[in-house]
């Protein structure tokens, strides 16, 4: 099993977690935060780069892994990808830098598998 594989099994399980005691608050936010990602007036894949670099910058390693993900779900170009994190190193410095890392290896996994 992969590092993606490993990561979506457990971000499933914890989110099931959560959600088991999740209050009104946890469960509206869980489900804006879903809505934000669909398609409206900027496609999905667009904003999932957005997610992308904001994570990116914010320096969130499973922020950046499942907007990763999103991004190969939603057709991302292995130069569209890398131009987003372009654009993250630039607002967020060298800081980012290893996790521009483990997303590419992310990516490189995903490519790897062949599923988009």
């Amino acid at each position: 099993m992969g590092d993606i594989e490993k990561f979506q099994q457990e971000r499933e399980s914890l989110n099931e977690l959560v959600m088991k005691y999740a209050g009104l608050g946890t469960k509206r936010f869980y489900s804006l935060d879903a809505q934000a990602y669909r398609e409206g007036a900027l496609p999905t894949k667009t904003k999932e780069l957005l997610g992308l670099v904001a994570s990116f910058v914010l320096r969130c390693d499973d922020c950046i892994k499942y907007h990763v993900i999103r991004c190969h779900e939603e057709g991302v170009s292995s130069e569209e990808l890398e131009e987003a994190l372009f654009i993250g190193l630039i607002v967020g410095g060298t800081i980012t830098i290893p996790h521009q890392r483990r997303a590419m290896k992310a990516w490189e996994e995903l490519k790897a598998k062949g599923d988009g």
